[in-house]
């Protein structure tokens, strides 16, 4: 995604490798359609496989499929590539081809990821998944919905379908955007599925060295988000400062405590990004940083409520997936609100008409 500068080959797999702090890795098979997986594979090398836990992420078609420019490459549901009679052998074929570039011969956890509508409704999906876990491939199965802010219905929907075999979900949730997937954790809570929190950092707000007039690199993946989120960011950070330094915490790590207090969050996933420029932080020590995170929560209730002051984003931005502002026919990462989608959203008292658009509308 171009996040700031391109790391060499051997600081990117002595940043990945597990150990000092931080044992859980996270691969996702399209990344460098299996470039990613290969740079994981050579990070593990030497590693006991008990000493560390791996997950795994499959579901963009790089071996049939078409790169849709930034939206990467096609689902492997895609009717232009394959049936549901189809689907299961794509998944075992994609987690053998993946579990072979990484070097071991299971994942303990195993997303699958970015699906579209039919990868979130699909029992034939699901089931295909369950199968992985039972053989042994995976050791817990879940979904990482991406990748950008949106799906809360799909999400629910897809527990509500299938909540007895997910494990886990992965989704964004930080003190500065909390909106919409706390929508989401009433149903996480009821179906017990566990949670990942990505993007933690905030597009490296939190890391401190993302500060108004930051120079994002040409084809940034942050350039995407609109208006000054930067310097808005950076003012809502200077607020909670005080919250952090009460604590002795650095404002990531107040940002991972935020989250980690939220109901079914087990984990969470900054982005390490090493900035442009002389001045910025080594992302090592932001590997550090993270690692050194307190075990124990030091948040107060009145803190957090603080901080969800502080950080409400509600309708900051166009949503993905079902989505009551859509018209017009499905596409891979949007889709309208159907009646089924707003009985649904009923049942869990959300509006989407009120709580799942952008303000302007």
């Amino acid at each position: 995604m171009h996040f700031g500068e391109e790391l060499d080959e051997r600081r990117a797999a002595e940043l990945l490798r597990p150990g000092n702090g931080i044992d859980t890795l996270i691969t996702a098979d399209t990344y460098g359609a299996g470039g990613a997986d290969r740079l994981v594979g050579r990070a593990l090398e030497g590693l006991e496989r008990s000493s560390y836990c791996l997950t795994g992420a499959v579901g963009h078609d790089f071996y049939d499929g078409e790169r849709q420019g930034a939206k990467g490459f096609q689902r492997f549901t895609d009717p232009a590539l394959r049936g549901p009679g189809q689907y299961a052998s794509y998944l075992r074929m994609a987690t053998e081809q993946s579990l072979e570039r990484c070097g071991v011969d299971h994942f303990d956890l195993l997303l699958l990821h970015n699906p579209d509508r039919t990868g979130f409704t699909s029992e034939v999906v699901w089931k295909a998944m369950a199968q992985l876990r039972e053989e042994g491939l995976a050791g817990k199965i879940g979904v990482a919905p991406g990748p950008a802010n949106g799906f809360t219905l799909d999400i629910i929907d897809c527990f509500e379908r299938f909540g007895e075999m997910i494990d886990w979900a992965m989704v964004i949730l930080n003190p500065l955007e909390p909106w919409p997937s706390r929508l989401l954790l009433p149903a996480a809570e009821r179906y017990d599925i566990s949670l990942i929190a990505r993007v933690v950092d905030y597009g490296g707000i939190f890391h401190g060295d993302v500060a108004p007039g930051h120079l994002f690199g040409e084809g940034d993946h942050r350039c995407f988000r609109k208006g000054d989120w930067v310097e808005a960011g950076s003012a809502k950070l200077d607020q909670l400062r005080p919250i952090a330094e009460r604590h002795g915490l650095t404002a990531l790590q107040l940002a991972c405590q935020w989250t980690l207090a939220q109901p079914q969050v087990r984990c969470v996933a900054p982005t390490l990004i090493q900035e442009i420029g002389p001045d910025a932080k080594p992302v090592e020590e932001k590997r550090a940083e993270l690692a050194a995170l307190p075990a124990e929560n030091v948040l107060t209730a009145e803190e957090i409520e603080q901080i969800n002051l502080v950080g409400d984003n509600a309708g900051c931005m166009t949503l993905k997936g079902a989505a009551p502002d859509y018209e017009g026919e499905p596409v891979a990462d949007r889709w309208q609100v159907d009646e089924p989608l707003r009985k649904l959203a009923a049942r869990w008292q959300i509006d989407p008409d009120a709580q799942l658009q952008p303000i302007e509308h």
